[in-house]
């Protein structure tokens, strides 16, 4: 039977051809599916029996099931570990914030970028999400959020997986979710985080999809980040902020440069130097994150006075830069701890 989740409207409207339904009807399984949560056609009670019937025996609703979940002791952070058919699993995290409620989720079961100071690498890539799946994600914790009278706001797409790499299911997902029959998120409430795929920003940049672009940069000199980032090696940091500067040129969007604050490696006076020297003059933010520590790694979190004097040395230069909290520590928020947790001890596929 053929799965109809992460279907858009004209989508599904072709595929059901055959039952020459008026598109009403395709909009009431719309309804059901992506705005009551339905996991089957026996509930839709506002469609024909004999049609429930009918596409029950011929289509599934497939969406995640929860494999494991984890609350911090604040209250404002929970981790999910979504299970899908094929064993894959993937993290998606709700970060309850002061302006709303935002959810990061995964768009790759795994990766392959390599990054030095990711769990998300440490296994590789296992495979591309569907659309569907992306979907699928964001309705599990949407459906959660409802019952407490609440709803998401933002969304990124900062977890697992390096989303350009998947750019036409993740581009495909962006629209469904943009539509009025899904969430009607808008797009400027999305933010794509990228390693840095330099073709992807371009074709990104021309797509009409406003999207916050948030650029994985973590070193401010090419012999650093090659040894931080492998994937420098293909798209040099020279070529990647030239990429962002076209993005927000053509989109008009100001670009976030992502720098993980690593002790003694990248959070020097010399570091924030030379990023101010590449950044100046650019349309663009700088987010700093201590690094939230992946004991498999063996990089540390700097102490708060050098994560302070980063800040200083930076803004005596002109650049605009806030530090991002890391929440969740206490429950593994950073991207594929849990996931690996699993992995080692065999309850989910890689």
């Amino acid at each position: 039977m053929k799965n109809i989740f992460g279907m858009t409207l004209e989508e599904l409207q072709e595929e059901l051809g055959s039952f020459r339904l008026p598109k009403y009807r395709t909009r009431q399984i719309m309804e059901w599916m992506y705005k009551k949560y339905a996991k089957d056609f026996s509930g839709m009670t506002n469609l024909p029996e004999t049609l429930r019937k009918s596409l029950a025996a011929k289509y599934m609703i497939v969406t995640p099931v929860l494999q494991d979940r984890l609350d911090a002791s604040d209250g404002r952070t929970s981790k999910f570990l979504l299970l899908f058919p094929d064993g894959v699993a993937v993290e998606s995290v709700l970060m309850r914030q002061p302006y709303g409620n935002s959810v990061c989720i995964s768009t790759q079961a795994g990766c392959n970028m390599g990054c030095s100071f990711c769990a998300s690498t440490l296994h590789g890539l296992t495979r591309n999400l569907t659309a569907g799946e992306m979907l699928g994600e964001i309705l599990f914790i949407e459906e959660l959020l409802e019952m407490e009278d609440k709803k998401i706001d933002t969304m990124v797409l900062m977890g697992s997986g390096e989303p350009l790499m998947n750019y036409d299911h993740v581009v495909h997902f962006l629209r469904l979710l943009h539509e009025e029959y899904v969430l009607n998120l808008g797009y400027r409430n999305i933010t794509l985080s990228t390693s840095g795929i330099v073709p992807a920003i371009d074709r990104l940049a021309e797509e009409g999809m406003p999207v916050t672009l948030s650029i994985s940069l973590h070193a401010p000199r090419e012999d650093l980040r090659s040894m931080l980032m492998p994937i420098n090696q293909k798209y040099p940091m020279s070529d990647v902020v030239a990429a962002g500067c076209r993005y927000a040129k053509k989109t008009g969007r100001r670009v976030t440069y992502e720098y993980i604050l690593i002790r003694d490696v990248n959070d020097g006076e010399r570091e924030a130097e030379e990023l101010a020297a590449l950044l100046l003059g650019q349309i663009a933010n700088v987010n700093l994150i201590p690094i939230n520590a992946v004991p498999e790694r063996g990089f540390h979190r700097p102490e708060e006075e050098r994560v302070e004097a980063f800040v200083r040395a930076l803004s005596r230069r002109r650049i605009a830069a806030t530090v991002r909290r890391e929440r969740g520590s206490d429950i593994q928020a950073a991207c594929g701890q849990l996931r690996n947790r699993h992995l080692s001890n065999d309850t989910i596929l890689r």
